[in-house]
């Protein structure tokens, strides 16, 4: 299975063995919207609510940071997720936070075969496909979730990056955030981005019908952000959501040497001690 699957696919799939599919969606501080509300009123059949704005770690004070194995593997068997389902991701949000969601499958060794829904919510709506309302009640799975931290990346490991420049660091806000133009929408948060990152605002990646753009098109806007690809990326953003989207479409380039850093701009622009910068890349 590749990354992402089209909806016409997933329309030919609903109610295959061993198919989960999850609603993934997520909103940013302050969004007038409830996911599980909405999730409840109309969904795509068969999917069960992944709750993404829960499942982070509790002990951690920077938002929506990697769960412990255990409550991972918890939420997955909850989830109806075994060592050999096919998990399709998908989101109504506008920071399709379903990318997040695939990445954290992947980091737990749960998503082999996940992949995320091209388009999402919005587009399956447009087509006129069937939704169901309700709360669904999965079988439980048996899976086990175990975090492969080579495809993290930690507030240390972004300082060794600043020394070394062993990898190129890509930023999925938008340009006023990322060159401090305009305020974090966290209290207390300082501006701007970290030195030497690149910006790539995770909306240039899709098409007017919320689906990911063509491979020509995806290769032209790393390239023109400032990304050799032929060399390592750690994409970063606020919270660690959006910058899924962007290591998503550079798995989908055919890159492998990619990593994410999870706590992001909420972890980074919120201690005194982390160097700053402000203005363009």
């Amino acid at each position: 299975m590749t990354i992402f699957i089209t909806t016409d696919e997933l329309a030919e799939q609903l109610g295959a063995l061993g198919l989960v599919i999850l609603d993934a969606t997520l909103f940013l501080p302050g969004t007038p919207r409830d996911a599980r509300a909405e999730f409840e009123a109309a969904h795509i059949p068969g999917a069960a609510f992944l709750d993404l704005d829960t499942l982070a770690d509790p002990d951690d004070p920077a938002p929506h940071m990697l769960p412990p194995d255990a409550m991972m593997t918890q939420r997955a068997q909850a989830m109806c997720i075994s060592p050999d389902s096919r998990i399709i991701l998908y989101d109504n949000s506008p920071i399709r936070s379903a990318a997040r969601a695939w990445w954290m499958m992947r980091a737990y060794g749960l998503g082999a075969s996940a992949a995320i829904l091209d388009g999402g919510m919005p587009k399956w709506l447009a087509e006129g496909r069937p939704t169901e309302s309700g709360e669904a009640q999965p079988t439980p799975g048996t899976a086990i979730a175990r975090l492969d931290r080579a495809q993290v990346r930690t507030k240390g490991d972004i300082l060794a990056h600043l020394d070394s420049g062993s990898a190129q660091l890509l930023d999925a806000r938008g340009a006023g955030r990322f060159t401090g133009a305009e305020a974090e929408p966290r209290p207390g948060m300082a501006s701007g981005h970290i030195p030497g990152s690149r910006n790539l605002p995770y909306a240039a990646l899709f098409a007017p019908d919320n689906s990911l753009k063509q491979q020509d098109e995806l290769r032209a806007l790393y390239e023109s952000a400032g990304i050799d690809l032929d060399r390592p990326v750690v994409t970063t953003c606020g919270s660690g959501v959006t910058a899924a989207i962007l290591l998503a479409g550079l798995e989908s380039l055919g890159k492998t040497d990619v990593a994410l850093y999870d706590g992001s701009w909420s972890e980074w622009g919120i201690d005194p001690a982390t160097p700053k910068a402000t203005g363009d890349a």
